[in-house]
């Protein structure tokens, strides 16, 4: 069975949610990253299991590690070609999947990184979020146009709603941009995203 290695809201919560989206037998082990050095739940030092030091991190069937969201969410998707969750390999709209997982981890996850350092200026922190603020403009742009990033439902939705989950716990609004406030809720009502952030107890 594949084991996740996960910290409750990070970036970690994509991978989650598409293990549940597949419907794929898989457990959890929670990983402390706030403890110096990162440990996991059992006390085992993390850096002894993924070298990188942070998650997700996921262990296959075989015993491998595999690592790094956007990788992670393929090879799930792949595992359950069934559901749908990424288009075919060797097709454009499989680029294009690829196209939207690069922007989010390039254009959403990293500018959130001084918003949650405790030790960044006031002026790094704006910049930052100036720099979201025109990605979000992008994607309301977007959203009010269509339901998900690519036509149907993918994978790179779930890792844009983890990136955006970030907001509630940084008191930022998304008042400014109604569509992208209907997606999240839109993507928070489906079945698979409730029971990921009910394991990992960030519903309420």
């Amino acid at each position: 069975m594949m084991k996740l290695y996960y910290t409750p809201g990070s970036c970690s919560l994509s991978v989650h949610i598409a293990l549940h989206e597949a419907a794929l037998p898989f457990s959890l082990c929670k990983v402390n990253l706030r403890a110096q050095p990162h440990t996991t739940e059992d006390g085992t030092i993390f850096s002894s299991i993924n070298p990188k030091g942070y998650v997700p991190a996921l262990q296959l069937d075989n015993g491998e590690l595999l690592t790094e969201g956007p990788a992670l969410v393929q090879y799930v998707a792949d595992l359950a070609p069934e559901k749908q969750l990424a288009p075919a390999n060797g097709t454009l709209a499989r680029y294009r999947l690829q196209e939207s997982l690069n922007f989010i981890a390039t254009e959403i996850h990293k500018p959130f990184g001084p918003l949650w350092n405790a030790k960044a200026t006031a002026e790094a922190k704006e910049a930052a979020w100036q720099q979201l603020s025109r990605r979000f403009d992008e994607l309301n742009s977007h959203f009010s146009q269509q339901d998900w990033l690519l036509p149907q439902y993918s994978v790179a939705d779930g890792y844009l709603f983890s990136c955006l989950n970030w907001t509630r716990f940084l008191h930022l609004s998304l008042e400014k941009w109604p569509a992208l406030e209907t997606f999240m809720q839109r993507i928070t009502a489906r079945p698979a995203v409730q029971a990921a952030l009910q394991a990992e107890g960030l519903l309420g």
